[in-house]
């Protein structure tokens, strides 16, 4: 099977040797942990080691590279909050042509100052905006009132050919391969690995992996064409996208054999057990590969299986965040608003005989504040097994505890969690 938009439209033999004095030959090795755990051999590209801790280096300085000297000379803009900034901010300073990013208001410092970094005095940055797709049109709006050239995150063949080099890289050093892996948020590093395998690999099955609160291409294979999905839950910053582009779509239709979504919170187990078995720090989009493994335990058995860890850029603020959405996953971290009785005593009976002894009260918060702390609370408890679930349940039964789950309900869980 091979892709219409095929390796003689994508010359990444070429991309290739214009980013082989810019990106890093990321390496691909195989995971003892992650192979015994689903009985077969596993294989991490690690592009969280690339120059830029992203894969998209590749896309934005491929594009930007071939352009002639008088239209570098006038500028370049992009539009983004994470990687691609990052890679357009350094293809920039690499090449001595004048950058503009546009970022929202919103993005975290240790964003900006990453880009800042990576591009130096290259690059003006500009806050713009409270949602990237405001950020987005403002950008495009700057590029055409100052006459400069605007650098899209993944909707153009450079970018993709670029991201093709991925899948070259892969290719050189591993050619029996079962499975390929691979993120999908715009749909650039899939469209142009998929391209590449269809052709050089075509035994190869190739799965794509979205965020479950962010499907945009899932929604768009639906659908027939690229959708605007009306909101979208940006935790996997790095592929959450609201609308996936044309171009990719269409690509990515062809040369994908499935595309699977990964609950956010197993995402977040996923980067905790990288990063305390493996020491190795992702970003969510970056453990998405990995994260994705688990859909197909059964099929991918006895198989060579390649999973493309596509970045490493995450913020250190954010592990709290990531800890609480891996133990709700798990189903280890559970709320509860608990209508207590107005008795002396109740609170510690609840204490000594609802709770096992390895449980733990992680939050307690009473809803009402008076002279004396009275009326329902907050109440987060956390277990050791899932197992121990159904004991707490039946404890509060047993002792006719008055109680509402928090977490079965989204918008008491937004509201008071």
């Amino acid at each position: 099977m091979e892709s219409s938009t095929s390796t003689r439209t994508l010359d990444v033999r070429g991309a290739a040797e214009r980013l082989k004095k810019i990106v890093i030959r990321t390496p691909l090795v195989l995971n003892q942990n992650l192979s015994r755990r689903y009985q077969c051999n596993i294989y991490l590209k690690r592009e969280d080691l690339q120059v830029v801790r992203s894969y998209k280096i590749r896309g934005a300085y491929n594009m930007m590279s071939s352009f002639p000297e008088e239209i570098l000379k006038k500028g370049v803009v992009c539009a983004s909050a994470g990687n691609h900034a990052q890679g357009f901010a350094y293809s920039c300073r690499k090449l001595n042509v004048k950058g503009v990013v546009f970022m929202p208001i919103i993005t975290p410092k240790q964003k900006v100052d990453q880009t800042r970094m990576f591009g130096e005095n290259f690059v003006d940055i500009k806050l713009i905006g409270d949602t990237f797709d405001d950020c987005a049109v403002a950008a495009k709006k700057f590029t055409i009132d100052n006459l400069m050239t605007f650098i899209p995150p993944f909707e153009d063949l450079r970018i993709i050919e670029g991201q093709a080099t991925v899948g070259l890289e892969i290719l050189d050093e591993l050619s029996d391969i079962d499975y390929l892996f691979v993120p999908v948020g715009g749909g650039g590093l899939a469209s142009g690995t998929g391209t590449y395998f269809k052709t050089y690999s075509p035994k190869t099955k190739i799965i794509g992996l979205e965020p479950e609160g962010a499907p945009s291409m899932a929604e768009a294979f639906k659908a027939g064409e690229p959708v605007t999905l009306e909101k979208i839950d940006r935790f996997v910053d790095g592929a959450a996208v609201k609308r996936t582009g044309e171009l990719t779509f269409s690509i990515c239709r062809e040369v994908l054999d499935a595309l699977d979504l990964v609950p956010e919170g197993r995402v977040c187990t996923t980067i905790l057990k990288l990063y305390n078995e493996e020491a190795i720090v992702v970003e969510p989009a970056g453990a998405l590969s990995i994260a994705g493994l688990e859909n197909r335990a059964s099929e991918i058995k006895g198989k060579n299986v390649v999973c493309i860890v596509s970045g490493s850029n995450n913020d250190i603020d954010r592990m709290p965040e990531i800890k609480e959405r891996s133990l709700q996953y798990e189903g280890l971290k559970h709320y509860f608003l608990i209508r207590f009785a107005q008795r002396p005593g109740a609170l510690k009976e609840f204490v000594n005989n609802v709770l096992g002894p390895s449980d733990d009260i992680t939050r307690f918060e009473y809803m009402q504040k008076t002279d004396k702390e009275s009326g329902p609370a907050v109440v987060g408890i956390e277990l050791v097994s899932r197992a121990d679930y159904d004991r707490l349940m039946e404890n509060m039964r047993k002792y006719q505890i008055d109680f509402t789950e928090i977490n079965k309900s989204d918008t008491l869980f937004s509201l008071l969690v």
